[in-house]
Order: C-alpha cells, then structure tokens, then sequence
C-alpha cells in the first residue's frame, strides 16, 4: 500500500521523526483552517501519488489567508499527471540550507536490507545515480543486528553531511530503520531531508510503501485507505480477492503463483509484446476464480488476447480446465484465449479442452510457455 505524503509523515511522526506541523485538508476552509493552526507562512501541497507536483503548480507557499483560500482553490480538482488532486496538506514553511536524500527498502539479492544516503537530496535518486553515483552511500543491512547509532553516523560521515547535521541525521536515520522495520515498510524514503539554518535536521517529504503480507498486524492501517488510488480495473479484481496490478500493454496475463506470474510478464515482453496486467489466481484455479479473474481481463479495452499460464502442482490440471471452461460460459469474453498447462494432471486438462468443443479462434492450447506466450502477442498483434 502507497501512502500520501501526508499519511508517510503522520507514519513518521509514530516514530519521533521530525516533520513540519500542518494537516490535510479536503475544502478551501479546511486549509485555511490548518494553515493558521501551523502558523504562516505555509506550504499548500496537492496530495496525488506521482512525482512532478511542483512543476505542475501543486506546490505553492502562502503568507496570509487570501493566498491560501487562492491556492487551495486552484489546486483542488488539478489533473496532476492523470490523478486528480481530492486532498491537500497544508504544512508550516521551512527555511532550508540543504537538502540531502535517505531511504530504506530490501535487497532481495543480498538478502539484507538497504540504506541509501546521499547528501544531493531534493532530486530523483534515480538522477543522482546516473550523474554522481559515488554521492549515494549504500549500506546493507543484517536484519538480525539492525542499525546501530555507531554504524548511521559513520554513514552520514561517509556521506560527506556537513559536521552541524551529523547529530540531527543519525537520529533520524536510526529512528527511519526503526518505522521501516517494526513499520512493516517496503519502502521508507524521505526526499529531501533538510538542515535548516538552526542546525536541525528535518524530514521535509515522506514516501511510505507498506508490506501488504504484514496487514494482519495492522488493524490501523484501515485508516490508510481512504483516498488509496487504484484504477477501475484494479478495484474490479480487489472485489474479487484476486491478486492483481494494472499495466498498460495489450496481453492480458493469468497465472498460479506471483513468480509464474512474473516470469510470464518476462517472456511475453522477450517476444515483443506487452503485458496488460499482472493476475495472480493463487492456487485456486476453480470456476468462480477463473470467471473473476476473465471479468477483470475483459473489462479492459486495451487486451486483444489473453495468456492463462498454469503450472499444476497442488492445483490439478483437470480442475483448472474446467473452471475455464465453465468460466467461458459465464463471461462473454472480448479477447481470444491462449492456455499453457501443464505439471500435475496436465494431460487430462489439456483433453477436458479439447472435448469442450471451443473453437480454435476462441481458446487454444499451446505446449510450451514461450509457444503460447509468441501465440498471444501474435493474436494481440
């Protein structure tokens, strides 16, 4: 789950990182509101998970309360990048004398976690990898030891911070590890994180991704998902309890297990198509899973075929076979389908197709997945 830069801070702030006083805000007079609880002058910032917000006039700073009312009437309803801006955080303004960059997240080759310092912040770390990689200091992490107040200093003394923000950065960086471990986070990044002319150290910005797998010990992220964006499609398949991310290609993916899933996305892109989602039906493959999770393909305009890969190990290829075809029979589907079965009771799968009788130029069965996958583009195409 994404969080607003709002919710990230008020995650922080569970964790004594330091963020600037200010709230959400939904209507102009809530922002005027908020702005004098913070006290002017104040940042009125559109609230949308996309990069850019500045450029587009999301970002604007307010001395008084007729520029507040002003901005935050021209940024609510703002088309930001294709989301459109429903919430606002007005927050109090900062001085800043520099900006620099930290984020944790895992290394899933390293099997550790990672920090990330830079003291070139305020930019896409992305950007600053490719221009000035030696500015990134990158620290894997044993999760077992955790980060140690000794080893976040010397980070920050590796990252070349000046001496006036090496307290201020270590603590911060000691108690972000902390939010993004016992957080349960994918992903903590603050971006820029500021040294203001006092000397104080600051989180200015905040992108939280939480652990989806780690929700069960999070009664309180309900309180998250208010405004969590999620395309039609994507709401479509949340109803149907189907593991499911929309993407913007032609072939629509199902498969039994993430990685199958993913490995599928890898092939169908290796012979020169593109994948329209990402479905993952788990280990059930029966009638009402098959027809939900053809409901969500069908409902998207941009698929032009569709790629079922199973590999069948507690799930049966006989029962994956009629769940389609029973699910055929209850979605009038828009596409043609391409199937790959195989591994447990594969064979009689393959045989329960056959004899249903679908015509070639709606279901056909291809022995391989790099077969069925050249299949699907080629229909696509």
């Amino acid at each position: 789950m994404d969080l607003f830069e709002y919710q990230g801070k008020q995650y922080f702030a569970r964790y004594d990182i330091p963020v600037s006083p200010g709230g959400p805000a939904d209507t102009v007079d809530e922002a005027v509101k908020e702005a004098a609880s913070a006290g002017y002058p104040v940042v009125v910032k559109a609230q949308v998970q996309v990069g850019g917000r500045g450029k587009a006039g999301g970002i604007k700073l307010a001395d008084n309360e007729t520029e507040v009312r002003e901005h935050a009437g021209n940024i609510l309803g703002m088309d930001i990048k294709g989301h459109v801006v429903r919430r606002l955080w007005v927050e109090a303004a900062s001085d800043i004398d520099e900006e620099y960059y930290v984020s944790f997240t895992l290394d899933r080759s390293e099997k550790k976690h990672l920090m990330m310092l830079s003291r070139e912040g305020g930019v896409e770390i992305e950007v600053v990898a490719e221009e000035n990689p030696d500015a990134i200091v990158k620290l894997h992490i044993d999760p077992v030891d955790g980060l140690s107040e000794a080893i976040a200093r010397q980070a920050c003394i590796n990252a070349k911070l000046p001496d006036r923000a090496i307290n201020g950065a270590t603590d911060i960086l000691v108690k972000l590890y902390r939010c993004y471990d016992e957080g349960d986070c994918d992903l903590a990044e603050i971006n820029p994180l500021i040294l203001k002319p006092t000397g104080e150290v600051h989180a200015l910005d905040a992108k939280v991704t939480l652990d989806g797998n780690a929700e069960f010990r999070h009664p309180e992220w309900d309180a998250f998902r208010g405004l969590t964006e999620m395309d039609d499609r994507e709401k479509m398949a949340a109803e149907r309890d189907l593991q499911y991310i929309g993407l913007d290609g032609t072939v629509g993916i199902i498969a039994n297990g993430a990685g199958l899933a993913m490995s599928t996305l890898d092939v169908v892109n290796q012979v020169g198509g593109s994948a329209a989602n990402f479905l993952d039906i788990g280990g059930g493959a029966n009638a009402d899973v098959m027809a939900g999770a053809l409901e969500v393909i069908n409902f998207d305009e941009n698929v032009k075929s569709i790629f079922i890969n199973i590999f069948g190990g507690i799930t049966r290829g006989e029962e994956v076979a009629k769940g389609i075809v029973e699910a055929m029979g209850r979605v009038d589907l828009k596409a043609p389908i391409v199937i790959r079965l195989d591994g447990t009771n594969a064979e009689e799968g393959r045989q329960i197709l056959v004899d249903a009788g679908i015509p070639e130029d709606k279901l056909r069965s291809e022995p391989t997945m790099l077969e069925a996958a050249r299949a699907a583009v080629a229909l696509a195409s």
